[in-house]
């Protein structure tokens, strides 16, 4: 049992009151009106005020009991289904199910480099993909599986046994790896998509969850639309795949239909009627449809879950899925009301999130939580002069506990190539050759030429563009010259090549931005709408990189294309032919759905 802050405050007549009769009663020792707001904040305050609270109360002739301050356990926060467990598992999914994104896909050595950045930020579990969606796919749950040493690899899987093997195979190497395998549950999955029968079903994640013992002892299962599920089927299903050997259960909001309050409820009811629950961890997964998917990931915390599944930057498909980074900071933020651990570094989350953000072509918006770029800005007088008195005024966290004071100068022009190579390991990249490096280190310099101060943004941004130079793509830029004058139209000379053979094209357009895709067009003529035409400076100040963005669609198909270069029109161009590149790549097999 703890003391109830907030009631021990109200007893003195409030904050401001307390903190003035503190003063009155013990100048030297007072606590300022800050430093209660912070005992609020945190749940707790230091012995020595406790003592100092006593003796005013005392001098005030209304001594203390402090037995009638003891917090009571909510109603909302009944025992939950794993006693004494304080700890969060975090499970990223960002390159599973954030790269169903419309255009989110990425190449192997990307996901490699979202993954070590996702094992620095401390996450516990890293959803690498889904190993039978493609040969692509499982080289790389192969590859980050090889490489990741901390965190726990995970291979999506559906139920099908072809499935489960290769996930297994695919994650072999890994130090520590599960399998995470699922199957629809709602009758109208089963009825109209499966074409099965309850018992039928519940057979197939049985054996599923058996097969997957085979490959590791960490085996995951989900029921996809858990939310439109019969709970007594859910308890039925749950109870057979723990007794077959499951670690883990999932129960998703596979369509972001919930609210917290329905949330809490079902969690908890499907938790109490399952007998054998006591043995696994239970997890959940929300979509954000309704804009509630970190909020009922909580409400499923407080329910008893001790695993949450989420994204950087709640990157996924339709609206996305719940946030990594609102998550953990809500249960850092307000320990005083969930009590809860994870095993995040949070200075990590920034970096993480402008990494995913520059790999997949997803512009952070600036009024997003936690990474926004307003996220941590003031406008209001009020506020501005607040914040400069005292922080806590009006943030509730620093922009530093987040990561946003990583933005450091890295490297100058005279930084040598041992330094650039020492730098990239830092900062977790690693490229793959002696060619690769010295391709990187020359573009770095060509940069510093042109940018006095090179931060670590610039290097991620420097080393994806570069990276694209290396793989076998169809198209790649060589160089451009674009002409304007006011009252003309703006011409555009591009010189790129395609399948190795070096061509030229020029057009004219309503803008240069025009000018350079009719050009492109005029030899490429790949009948691709674009979408989406996006620019965003990498750091501050007028001298820094533009990274622009492309989203092209074809028969059903959408592809985004990333390119950075102080040269806006050239960043333009090489995003362009970025997204032709992806627009042309291979099919992936589609898993049953979202989970």
């Amino acid at each position: 049992m703890k003391l109830d802050i907030d009631l021990l405050i109200a007893y003195f007549g409030g904050v401001n009151a307390l903190a003035e009769a503190l003063r009155r009663h013990d100048p030297e020792g007072a606590a300022s009106t800050a430093a209660i707001y912070k005992w609020r904040t945190r749940g707790s305050l230091p012995l020595t005020q406790l003592q100092r609270l006593t003796a005013l109360a005392e001098a005030q002739g209304r001594p203390l009991d402090l037995n009638a301050f003891l917090e009571q356990q909510p109603t909302l926060q009944r025992a939950p289904a794993q006693p004494g467990n304080s700890r969060i598992v975090v499970f990223d999914t960002t390159l599973r199910d954030g790269e169903q994104s419309p255009g989110a896909a990425m190449t192997k050595e990307e996901k490699v480099r979202v993954a070590r950045q996702l094992e620095r930020l401390g996450v516990d579990v890293i959803e690498a993909g889904f190993a039978a969606a493609s040969p692509g796919d499982w080289e790389a749950v192969h590859e980050i599986a090889q490489t990741i040493t901390e965190s726990t690899v995970c291979s999506l899987a559906r139920a099908v046994e072809n499935d489960i093997r290769k996930a297994g195979e695919a994650i072999a190497p890994a130090p520590k790896k599960r399998i995470h395998t699922f199957i629809a549950t709602s009758p109208i999955h089963m009825e109209y998509k499966l074409k099965m029968k309850p018992q039928q079903v519940i057979d197939a994640a049985v054996k599923a969850v058996k097969i997957a013992k085979e490959y590791t002892d960490d085996v995951e299962f989900s029921a996809e639309d858990a939310v439109r599920s019969d709970l007594d089927f859910l308890a039925k299903i749950f109870t057979a795949v723990i007794d077959a050997g499951a670690t883990t259960i999932n129960i998703p909001d596979t369509v972001g239909y919930s609210v917290p309050s329905a949330w809490y409820e079902r969690i908890s009811s499907i938790i109490r009627s399952v007998p054998n629950g006591g043995k696994v961890v239970w997890s959940t997964h929300c979509h954000n449809d309704l804009g509630m998917a970190v909020a009922n990931s909580l409400a499923a915390i407080q329910a008893g879950v001790r695993q949450v599944e989420c994204t950087i930057n709640g990157l996924g498909e339709r609206a996305g899925n719940a946030s990594l980074e609102e998550i953990v900071m809500a249960l850092k933020v307000r320990h005083d009301l969930f009590g809860l651990e994870t095993g995040i570094d949070t200075t990590q989350i920034v970096p993480a999130s402008k990494l995913v953000s520059s790999i997949t072509g997803y512009p952070v918006q600036p009024n997003k939580a936690i990474v926004g770029a307003n996220a941590f800005a003031h406008e209001s007088g009020i506020h501005q002069d607040g914040v400069l008195k005292h922080r806590e005024t009006y943030e509730i966290m620093s922009a530093e506990s987040v990561g946003w004071s990583a933005n450091r100068l890295s490297l100058g022009k005279l930084s040598g190539r041992n330094a650039f190579k020492t730098k990239l390991a830092e900062l977790g990249i690693e490229l793959g050759s002696e060619e690769a490096l010295n391709a990187a280190f020359a573009r770095f310099k060509e940069l510093a030429d042109k940018k006095r101060e090179i931060f670590d943004e610039d290097l991620h941004v420097l080393v994806s563009d570069e990276m694209s130079n290396l793989t076998p793509d169809r198209y790649k830029f060589i160089s451009q010259r674009i002409f304007t004058e006011t009252g003309e139209l703006p011409r555009a000379e591009i010189v790129f090549s395609a399948d190795g053979e070096e061509r030229h094209a020029e057009a004219t357009g309503s803008g240069p931005v025009d000018a350079i895709f009719k050009a492109i067009e005029s030899v490429v003529q790949s009948g691709a709408e674009l979408q989406i035409y996006s620019v965003n400076a990498v750091t501050f100040g007028a001298e820094s990189q533009g990274e622009t963005g492309v989203r092209l669609a074809r028969n059903g198909r959408v592809a985004n294309g990333q390119g950075a270069d102080t040269d806006i029109l050239a960043a333009t161009a090489k995003a362009y032919l970025s997204a032709l590149n992806k627009l042309e790549g291979g099919e992936k097999v589609k898993a049953q759905g979202g989970i």
